[in-house]
């Protein structure tokens, strides 16, 4: 099968993955400010339960809890309301019945004080959470910035910038260096796709003259034989550097995020690839079938479209000698569009399938040894892809051959 190939190094794109990932509630992840809430908070608490204790132990000292009364009953009668005093006894037994009396009052005391105390605490203690909550997320902030600047920059491009304000910090100076970052790659991902289109705009030009020479050559009739088959050669081999320009162009252009999206059924968009596909097919006695549901995504038409033409031609040329098919089929699933094309074809190994999305490599073949194309398809395919969001998955089939899963959000 081709081994078509994977862009090299491009601006991050978005690698939106279809499988549902379950993410933890913000109030459930351990974050730094989760973190830092509850060290804040938790230091607070022990702080307070010390301040407690020591004051409970200072204030049951001052009240002498357990030691005897500094009077004694000698004679007359005493009556309490609150203490529980013998009607008639001896002295004794009235200054017993007091002192219990006067210690239990001052136990009470105590009781209620680290009653309240507690009360007291637990408050403190949410509102020193809350506290620590708020100053924690505000301390954060700035890391919390960097972090929706650097996912706006993978899901999107490299213009976005942090420009943080504030006290010159460790924090800014993070931020400021993570700019100065993101200049440099800019600057680097911009002047590698400029020097690409720049190349191959100007590779078309003599490219284009060439093919013209050629062609008014070949339409001379009194053209001796020998030279007609040499510019049947060379114009072969012209229009085989044309592809390659056209498709360095294309794969330039796929490196950069769809901006102009508009709604696109891939049921709509893959006939058409294999329409241009069914004359080499029957050449080469391959079958194209498979379903097309309706799958509306939103992207650029055209470029979807090169997508399935890619993989379509991919799979025709890189196909049995006898008895090949090709199935597309296209299907709409939850968050997802799929695009499915497989074929027979040679086996291929499951470590070989990286490969296959490298520019200008293929399956146990050099570059210039292959007439079935340039080398780049499948890299066009995979940039495409991400351009809008999506992702392309090749797995081995068994038997021989190849299923390609492209997968878009909608």
């Amino acid at each position: 099968m081709p081994n078509s190939p994977a862009a090299p190094a491009a601006p991050p794109k978005p690698t939106w993955d279809p499988k549902s990932s379950e993410s933890l509630s913000p109030l459930l992840r351990p974050t730094i400010r989760i973190r830092l809430t509850l060290l804040y908070g938790g230091m607070f608490l022990i702080a307070g339960i010390l301040l407690l204790t020591i004051i409970y132990m200072l204030a049951a000292q001052a009240l002498n809890v357990g030691v005897e009364l500094p009077f004694k009953i000698v004679a007359g009668s005493v009556t309490s309301e609150v203490c529980n005093l013998p009607k008639n006894g001896t002295a004794d037994q009235f200054n017993a019945a007091m002192n219990s009396c006067v210690n239990h009052q001052r136990q009470q005391a105590l009781d209620h004080l680290l009653a309240r105390s507690l009360y007291a605490l637990v408050g403190l203690s949410i509102i020193a959470f809350a506290f620590g909550y708020a100053v924690a997320g505000r301390v954060l902030s700035p890391l919390g910035r960097m972090t929706r600047t650097a996912r706006r920059v993978a899901g999107t491009d490299l213009t976005r910038r942090i420009e943080l304000d504030g006290p010159d910090d460790e924090l800014k100076e993070l931020a400021d260096t993570f700019d100065e970052m993101l200049d440099r790659l800019e600057r680097a991902f911009t002047a590698q796709q400029r020097f690409v289109a720049n190349a191959s705009h100007e590779l078309r030009t003599p490219l284009a003259i060439n093919r013209t020479l050629l062609e008014v050559h070949l339409s001379d009739p009194g053209a001796p034989v020998e030279l007609t088959q040499l510019g049947k050669t060379l114009l072969a081999t012209n229009e085989r550097s044309e592809q390659l320009v056209e498709g360095l162009l294309l794969l330039a252009r796929s490196d950069n995020q769809i901006v102009e999206r508009k709604p696109v059924d891939l049921a709509e968009g893959a006939p058409r690839p294999i329409d241009q596909t069914l004359a080499e097919a029957a050449e080469k006695g391959v079958e194209i079938r498979g379903e097309q549901s309706p799958a509306v995504v939103q992207g650029n038409g055209i470029l979807l479209e090169r997508i399935a033409l890619n993989l379509v031609q991919n799979a025709v040329r890189y196909n049995v000698a006898e008895d090949g098919w090709v199935e597309v089929t296209t299907e709409l699933q939850p968050g997802q569009a799929l695009l499915v094309v497989s074929n027979t074809g040679p086996v291929v190994p499951a470590y070989e399938i990286d490969n296959l999305f490298e520019p200008f490599r293929r399956l146990r073949t050099e570059r210039t040894g292959s007439d079935k194309g340039v080398g780049l398809g499948l890299s066009i395919a995979r940039s495409v892809a991400r351009a809008h969001g999506g992702r392309i998955i090749a797995e081995p089939r068994e038997g021989g051959g190849l299923v390609m899963r492209v997968t878009l959000p909608v």
